[in-house]
């Protein structure tokens, strides 16, 4: 068992102990990555069911993923706290209870109430795999190793729209979150089995939280998160209402950077800000994080409302993105030495590429288009994702690394949650806009209705002929609204590659 194979210092025995432990920290992050992507597929049914409007079932992303931002930064003080073992331990059990309440919710505010306890307690689950697999393997082994444990986030995205396309077609949208149930079970029996138990810290200087920076830091998401969503529906800053949680923004933003510079302890260690190439990577997770949901958010509402796609054929083009990614990963794990920077640019290239595919598309696009450029999409996921863990880190001291790692999934976070509610604004004014503009078109006395061959548009003269014209004018104003939510993320996805010739790929001698 200890042949020679190992590598100097390793016996068999602790190659499979760490092969084992890298494998659960890789399901238990797979487990996160599906319960992010597996409420898109069946967003058009559940809004159906539940009688909502397009932005409101949107909460049940966007708070899901704000629940995880608020409670990642604090992930690493709780497994100081009640020790990394227990706490996954519990944040695992958690979320399980969260899935099943979400199956068994019977109204909107039920359902985003159970996504922000399943956000909640699936939070610590990435930074403490990602912390287990940081500090585990040495530099040597360590792309690789991030590379298999980097599988769980693309595993997710893979299999959770699938199988739940499948089940939401055969039965119902409640199935999407039963799924998640055996899952749970599987990762609760590996965590249990294979993470060792490190004791929590009991010295009173290290268990300190500073509460006062937690809550202004937790005030300013929530009301970021609600100003952003509620706005396009509340008129931005001419409502009360929004100028409200403007005012939450800015005091809980300015009493939490007071107390963070002030504090002997801060919440945030601000010598992280002091590492050139974590602060750039802060930027481009960011950006990565307003690119990485967007479009498993937009798509699947587009092809059901506007073109008819069931939700089986929906959950096999979101599978397709992560196939795509899955692909990029792989490929990182093959070429371990090529330049950082150069995957990180080709992976933010052809994410603007699948933007500019999906802008191209209209009311007669064939499945197989949608199907290459959700691909593309995924397969710009892959070359990014690795690269930017590796060279985030690459130049930061391992003490720093716990903090890193929960600043570092706090901005991809926020990135997702802002991005994915301006880019619904942005779908809703500029529908509205080109519904006012196709509008003007629609009279009996338009030229088209003079036009020889045309005789089969609808008599403007009938109600019937009027709720006909009137539906096909608003499924095509909806495609042009979308059509420059995908723009936009097309020019947000160019606009990083720039930035990408920031990071430093070698550490300075000075360090």
């Amino acid at each position: 068992m200890t042949g020679a194979a190992a590598p100097p210092g390793e016996t068999g025995e602790t190659m499979f102990s760490k092969a084992m432990l890298l494998l659960t920290v890789t399901f238990v992050t797979m487990l996160y990555a599906m319960t992010v992507t597996i409420a898109n597929v069946s967003l058009p049914q559940m809004q159906g069911s539940l009688s909502t409007t397009p932005d409101q079932i949107a909460w049940i992303v966007t708070f899901n993923i704000v629940a995880t931002a608020i409670v990642t930064p604090i992930a690493g003080w709780l497994a100081n706290r009640f020790g990394r073992r227990r706490l996954m331990i519990w944040a695992i059990i958690g979320f399980g209870v969260a899935s099943v309440l979400c199956g068994l919710a019977t109204s909107v505010s039920e359902l985003v109430l159970y996504r922000i306890a399943q956000g909640a307690f699936g939070a610590p689950l990435v930074p403490l795999s990602q912390a287990i697999v940081i500090e585990t393997f040495d530099e040597k082994v360590r792309t690789r190793a991030m590379s298999i444990w980097g599988t769980g986030v693309i595993m997710g995205p893979i299999i959770a729209p699938a199988i739940g396309g499948a089940l939401s077609e055969a039965y119902n949208w409640r199935y999407v979150f039963f799924m998640l149930v055996p899952f749970t079970a599987l990762a609760l029996v590996g965590t249990m089995a294979f993470i060792k138990k490190r004791e929590a810290n009991t010295q009173s200087e290290q268990v300190k939280l500073d509460w006062t920076a937690f809550a202004a830091l937790a005030v300013t998401i929530t009301a970021l998160q609600v100003m952003l969503d509620r706005g396009e529906r509340a008129g931005w800053l001419e409502s009360p209402e929004i100028l409200i949680y403007l005012g939450a923004v800015i005091a809980g933003l300015w009493v939490f950077i007071a107390r963070n510079f002030q504090s002997d302890r801060p919440f945030l260690n601000p010598a992280l800000l002091g590492d050139r190439n974590f602060v750039v990577g802060l930027i481009l997770i960011f950006i990565f994080g307003m690119l990485n949901f967007t479009p498993i958010t937009l798509l699947p509402t587009l092809l059901q409302k506007v073109q008819g796609y069931p939700d089986s054929i929906i959950g096999q083009i979101l599978s397709a993105r992560g196939a795509g990614t899955f692909v990029g990963f792989a490929a990182m794990m093959i070429f371990t030495k090529l330049d950082m920077r150069m995957m990180m640019a080709l992976g933010f290239f052809l994410q603007a590429w699948s933007g500019w595919m999906m802008a191209g598309f209209d009311l007669t696009v064939p499945t197989e288009n949608v199907l290459i450029a959700s691909a593309i999409q995924g397969l710009g996921v892959g070359f990014v994702w690795i690269p930017l863990s590796i060279v985030t880190f690459a130049t930061l001291g391992k003490k720093l690394v716990p903090d890193g790692t929960a600043v570092f999934h706090l901005a991809r976070n926020m990135g997702s949650s802002i991005f994915i509610s301006i880019s619904i604004a942005v779908v809703l004014r500029q529908t509205k806009t080109a519904y006012a503009g196709l509008s003007t078109h629609v009279s009996p006395f338009s030229e088209a209705y003079r036009m020889p061959g045309l005789h089969a548009l609808p008599d403007l003269n009938s109600t019937q002929g009027m709720m006909r014209i009137g539906q096909e004018t608003t499924r095509q104003a909806t495609m042009m609204g979308y059509i420059d939510g995908f723009l936009l993320f097309a020019i947000v996805a160019a606009a990083a590659i720039p930035l990408v010739a920031l990071v430093r790929t070698k550490r300075p001698e000075a360090d």
